[in-house]
């Protein structure tokens, strides 16, 4: 009797050597989070695969989905798992090309791995490809350039039938990587950049700069929607949001305008990186793609840089805005991004901003003002909400709570000496 199942197929973690099967587990603890809620009753390792099952023994496209886009997932198909027995495979194979839609060609692939079953994959090849000419005789055989091709894979004892499938995202599992704090705003590209950094297996726990008090809390809201938005990857673990209306308002009284924007930015990644340090996490990461606006050339990335001790990454660097834009489509949040919301970035804009800055002069006009206190400041005032679907992050420490909406962090500066 044939079961309908997910059969979860991975690339890049199959190069792995020895530390293969930590991989593997990550995956499987993450996918047994994204898929909460779904009728999923077991997730099991196989050979080179993980079979994905449910209560009612037929899963749903719905499904395929949601395991789709899990990092680390390149493929999920819709399979039949039989005994090893060619009458119950060959009927598998018939039902499979009945669901198939529309099609001329086709071919079968038969695969034996890690079992014993005796039966040669070119004598499978030509038993179920006998039964699909006789169930379908309209339709035709091309074994090089077929319009569908059903897979026949002898593995463990069973065998799985299949013949379409769900492209994945790829990457790796959230969780191999580590942990990274993301500068997140509502806009195209820090959502896009945090989403490419998760790809690649990092924990992600981005950190929105709001112009509150001076603008409204629309921003903070379209943020946790991203969020949300992200969430079913598995890579968000908390958000934090910090009202920097008031500290952006002194540092443009303070400093030469066209500095301004260099050193809100200097000053954001000095936040961000105390937290990264509270939170344990080894980067930062931005949505910058060089030249696309004044703060955004190599002298201005330069003079930002310099304010941090730890690597900054910028995943976007070398892309357009239309390839930007498309990946948010992908991923789900382009349409939060195109709703227009004041934020810290629209705040007292200098007319003519600096695109070539010097260091000298950034340093010395921050010499203007206290930066130390003001990081102190801002971390004091720093709120967060947590996001239940990263099964890889741990809150530190000294901000243990857990928050189900946004709430001050009740942070004080000394706890950072206790992490």
């Amino acid at each position: 009797m044939s079961e309908r199942l997910c059969l979860v197929h991975y690339h890049e973690i199959g190069l792995k050597g020895k530390n293969r099967a930590t991989f593997e587990n990550q995956l499987l603890a993450n996918l047994n989070r994204a898929t909460r809620g779904c009728g999923v009753s077991r997730i099991a390792r196989i050979s080179g695969y993980l079979v994905v099952e449910s209560v009612t023994k037929d899963v749903t496209p719905e499904l395929a989905r949601t395991i789709a886009q899990v990092p680390g997932v390149a493929r999920v198909s819709l399979a039949y798992r039989t005994n090893l027995d060619e009458h119950e495979y060959c009927r598998a194979a018939v039902a499979v090309m009945r669901e198939a839609g529309d099609f001329y060609t086709f071919k079968v692939h038969a695969r034996r791995s890690s079992t014993d079953y005796p039966v040669h994959t070119l004598e499978m090849n030509r038993i179920v490809g006998s039964v699909l000419c006789d169930a379908f005789p309209e339709k035709k055989v091309d074994v090089h350039h077929p319009d569908l091709q059903v897979v026949v894979h002898a593995v463990q004892g069973s065998c799985y039938v299949y013949a379409s499938f769900l492209r994945g995202v790829g990457g790796l599992p959230v969780g191999t990587a580590g942990k990274v704090v993301t500068l997140l705003s509502s806009g195209f590209d820090s959502p896009v950049a945090t989403w490419m950094v998760g790809r690649r297996g990092a924990v992600c726990v981005p950190i929105h700069f709001s112009g509150r008090p001076m603008t409204v809390d629309t921003s903070e809201y379209l943020c946790q929607d991203v969020c949300e938005a992200l969430a079913p990857s598995g890579c968000i673990g908390r958000l934090y949001v910090v009202p920097f209306g008031d500290h952006q308002r002194e540092i443009a009284l303070t400093v030469p305008q066209d500095l301004r924007i260099i050193m809100y930015r200097r000053i954001m990644v000095g936040v961000a990186e105390r937290l990264a340090r509270i939170e344990g996490a080894k980067a930062l990461v931005t949505g910058e793609s060089l030249g696309q606006v004044a703060s955004q050339t190599l002298d201005n990335i330069a003079a930002v840089d310099e304010a941090a001790s730890m690597p900054i990454l910028r995943p976007l660097i070398g892309t357009d805005k239309m390839e930007i834009m498309e990946r948010a489509e992908q991923i789900g949040t382009a349409e939060i991004s195109t709703q227009t919301a004041p934020d810290c970035c629209t705040l007292f804009m200098p007319k003519r901003p600096e695109t070539h800055a010097r260091i000298s002069a950034v340093l010395d006009a921050e010499a203007l003002f206290d930066k130390d206190a003001m990081i102190d400041d801002l971390l004091r005032l720093m709120e967060y909400r947590d996001f239940d679907m990263c099964p890889s992050y741990h809150p530190p420490k000294s901000l243990r709570a857990r928050h189900k909406e946004l709430l001050p962090a009740g942070y004080l500066p000394e706890l950072e000496k206790r992490v």
